[in-house]
């Protein structure tokens, strides 16, 4: 028989899911590929202070690091990086982290190594032609004055030469793919002020043994359709996914020339562009790939039959998945579900088998122990419908009293154009296992659901995002699910902004957390890097033209709007958020005598990626919720002072 659960209130429940334990071994797991049976992946440790690592495995055998201990893998082009490293036939290339320089390596037994850049440039995105002689990728090179110059080169393995210009002249570029003969290199390109996810043009440039012959000719694309990931069947269909029809669809180039989608849907077959060397599908063979569809926020992997059209779900146990590649029989991807941490998979296409090579994480919770997302829909300003996750209270042995409602703590996700997804995510399995609720909202502009919702924060951001962080916990507290009383939103970089938004301009929230949160939007605008310098214009208006409405939607500005306890977490070496924005809203606070904590991290930038630090955060911000809610709990962070009574 069950023993009985003990009755405490809500937020104060014990739980073994302390953030030692999230922490213990945690992983960033990113990019598979597959070379020779080898399944090969980037590894995020934030227990090595967020450093980077090539890692391999297959079936049977354990994982081990194919780059060098005191190397940290990673591309620093357009500052978000991703791209970091490709494998070929025994061979890998990467872009190592100090001095951005370039490197060639042989994975077999001879260990021979070549340097292919000393640093000064960066480079990503990288793609080995199929006779092995050449090297695509993209390069970011620094100018005496202005943006950096992003161009397509290649580097000849043959030569000692600097690498070859192949693309220039668009302010971004991205995804350098050869045809299976090596006779054609495509690529994507862009220019201010769209962003990948707005306007994308694809681009073909005839490819022969000595280089690039002739001129590069347009295929696809303009400023307002989206291509994303190019590619090749295995007898050299040129095939990519746009997004013409209002959802990321797969699209191929047919034999005369003409573009056809073999399964048009609304549903996306793509993602937004944060990042380089991002994947969807992959050729399973001549007549079928296989792809990761999002419907709703939620992820399927289906295997497409190009004659019908057909779309097969292959019933694998996650809802979101990226990272897809194919090799003979095999494919690998990276993926989690709403009860299983992402991973690292190996699946045999034939035989319909799946082995998790590595886990993200290697904490095991009980099924009870698991609280899983409910996909919610919920009305918002001008009767529209946004979307959102939502997280009950789940603990074995706990439960509330029965006169008592849980706290809830919205999240508001970054980007703005990113998503949440339900995938297993012990950060709010630690709120969830302690009494909380927790709603993560897709806010209109979350990608996921189609174009039109995607461009419904055109020009509103602070606005529709904030609104419907708002609803979303007015509806829950409608509907009797949360208490009214013990409302919290909590978000990071632009959620932060989100967050910070909310909390000054609405009286609904009674505290928040601010990590890297944006303060000011006309900072953001006027100093931030190349890849988002114009990204606000979208998301705004033109500045300096619309200067009024950034300041207008700043926080920074309205302090004085600020009325309830909030917490700042902020690291000193943000670039993208500089700390005198969280500093600016401390010093409104203290002068008001409204609680604040204010937590810093010496050496980190935009996001926090060594262990203890992520610690601090998490456990900084339930010690906050607790002292503003007036429940007992069981962590005491170290680090974390709060300032004031109010």
């Amino acid at each position: 028989m069950t023993p009985p659960k003990q009755v405490l209130p809500f937020g104060s429940w014990p739980t073994e899911l302390s953030a030692e334990r999230i922490l213990a071994g945690a992983l960033r797991l990113g990019f598979p590929q597959i070379d020779r049976g080898w399944v090969y992946w980037l590894e995020g440790r934030p227990g090595e202070g967020g450093r980077q690592a090539v890692v391999r495995s297959r079936p049977g055998q354990a994982a081990e690091d194919v780059t060098p201990s005191d190397e940290n893998v990673r591309t620093l082009v357009h500052e978000y990086g991703g791209g970091d490293f490709r494998v070929q036939s025994g061979w890998l290339v990467y872009a190592e982290m100090a001095e951005q320089r370039v490197w060639l390596r042989a994975l077999d037994d001879s260990a021979a190594t070549r340097l292919l850049s000393e640093g000064g440039p960066r480079y990503a995105d990288f793609a080995f032609s199929p006779d092995g002689r050449w090297i695509a990728a993209v390069e970011e090179a620094a100018r005496p004055a202005g943006e950096p110059e992003n161009t397509i080169v290649a580097f000849d393995l043959e030569g000692s030469a600097p690498p070859v210009p192949i693309a220039s002249g668009h302010d971004f570029v991205s995804f350098p793919r050869f045809s299976p003969d090596g006779s054609r290199l495509v690529y994507t390109a862009w220019n201010h002020p769209n962003m990948p996810w707005d306007g994308t043009r694809l681009f073909e440039q005839p490819f022969g043994p000595e280089g690039p012959v002739g001129e590069a000719v347009l295929v696809a694309g303009g400023d307002e359709e989206s291509i994303f990931q190019p590619g090749f069947s295995p007898d050299g269909v040129l095939t990519f996914v746009s997004d013409r029809s209002g959802w990321w669809n797969i699209t191929r180039i047919d034999g005369r020339g003409r573009l056809e989608s073999p399964c048009p849907r609304e549903e996306e077959f793509g993602k937004p562009q944060w990042v380089f060397g991002m994947s969807t599908w992959a050729y399973a063979d001549e007549q079928s790939l296989l792809c990761s569809v999002g419907s709703r926020g939620v992820d399927r992997i289906c295997r497409l039959d190009l004659a019908s059209g057909e779309l097969l779900d292959l019933g694998l146990p996650y809802s979101n998945a990226v990272g897809l590649a194919v090799e003979g029989t095999t494919a690998c991807l990276v993926a989690g579900g709403p009860e299983r941490p992402t991973a690292v998979c190996h699946f045999d296409i034939g035989a319909g088998s799946l082995v998790e090579l590595r886990r993200s994480i290697d904490l095991e919770l009980p099924e009870t122990s698991i609280s899983r997302p409910q996909a919610i829909e919920f009305e918002t300003e001008g009767g529209l419908a946004a979307h959102a996750f939502f997280y009950p209270p789940v603990n074995p042995d706990f439960t509330g009293p029965a006169d008592e409602l849980p706290p809830l703590l919205v999240k508001s996700h970054g980007g703005p154009t990113s998503a949440t997804v339900p995938v297993l995510n012990l950060s709010i399995q630690y709120w969830t296992s302690r009494g909380f609720a927790v709603v993560d909202v897709n806010y209109r502009g979350s990608s996921g659901y189609g174009r039109v919702y995607r461009e419904r924060l055109r020009e509103k951001w602070g606005i529709a995002d904030v609104e419907d962080c708002v609803n979303a916990a007015r509806q829950l507290a409608q509907e009797g699910r949360v208490d009214p009383g013990r409302l919290a939103i909590s978000g990071g970089s632009a959620g932060g902004y989100t967050t910070l938004c909310a909390l000054t301009f609405h009286d609904v929230f009674r505290a928040g957390a601010s990590h890297y949160g944006i303060g000011d939007l006309e900072a953001l605008a006027r100093d931030t890097h190349k890849f988002e310098a114009r990204y606000l214009d979208g998301l705004v208006g033109p500045y300096p033209e619309t200067a009024d409405r950034y300041r207008d939607r700043s926080p920074i500005h309205f302090t004085h709007q600020l009325a309830c306890p909030v917490i700042f977490f902020q690291g000193l070496d943000d670039k993208v958020v500089p700390p005198n924005q969280a500093e600016a809203m401390v010093e409104a606070l203290s002068k008001r005598g409204i609680r604040y904590a204010h937590v810093t991290f010496p050496g980190e930038q935009h996001g926090f990626r060594r262990s203890e630090n992520i610690r601090t955060a998490l456990e900084g911000e339930l010690y906050f919720y607790a002292r503003v809610f007036g429940f007992e709990t069981d962590v005491d962070p170290g680090g974390v002072e709060i300032v004031g009574s109010g």
